[in-house]
């Protein structure tokens, strides 16, 4: 086998332990689904564990437009926390934080969990994400919460296409592509010509 399908075996087979994961995010904290974890996309600190990390860009390449974080952060304390930050170092981009209601802090419960990204969930914009996050990259990304502090990963940075698509930022339309004027096509001259005559 080549160096080059090796390496593309490798990021197919990472991508589908992120989609494996991504999908058993509501089953709950101790699922067996959710003990898949990719070296780049999940860490534990203290009581906080975060697990199925995303950076998704829009999902045609060279369109510019913000970009989204997508994880699941756990929270296993006795108290609740905030997450008041999502950063990536590096980068001059800013990372906006909405919670689920769309007001307010986003909370992660005690013994409990916050999905970012997907309908009704908490979301984490990039505003200036085309120029933070490359696709095929391995983006650091920071999460700072209230009592554990900051807690550094390695985020695989995709398109937002097939299992990544709901995760993702909002979509900006791909420029369109330039099409000949009617007007100036043969067909359109004749027609004029016609009419000209019809005028007489």
């Amino acid at each position: 086998m080549s160096r080059s399908l090796r390496r593309g075996a490798l990021a197919a087979t990472a991508i589908v332990f992120s989609v494996a994961a991504l999908s058993a995010c509501g089953a709950g904290n101790d699922a067996q689904t959710l003990q898949i974890r990719p070296d780049n996309a999940a860490v534990t600190v203290d009581d906080v564990k975060i697990q199925n990390a995303l950076v998704i860009t829009q999902p045609t390449s060279g369109v510019k437009g913000p970009a989204a974080v997508s994880a699941t952060v756990f929270n296993n304390g006795p108290q609740p926390q905030t997450l008041d930050a999502i950063t990536l170092p590096g980068t001059s981009a800013t990372v906006k934080l909405t919670p689920a209601g769309g007001s307010g802090a986003v909370t992660v419960p005690a013994n409990g969990s916050v999905v970012i990204g997907g309908k009704g969930n908490a979301t984490a914009v990039i505003e200036n994400g085309t120029e933070a996050a490359r696709l095929g990259d391995a983006q650091e990304v920071v999460f700072k919460l209230s009592r554990t502090g900051e807690v550094p990963l390695e985020a695989f940075v995709v398109p937002a296409n097939s299992y990544f698509k709901e995760f993702g930022p909002e979509v900006v339309p791909a420029p369109p592509t330039a099409t000949p004027s009617a007007s100036a096509s043969p067909s359109g001259e004749a027609e004029h010509g016609e009419d000209a005559e019809a005028g007489h």
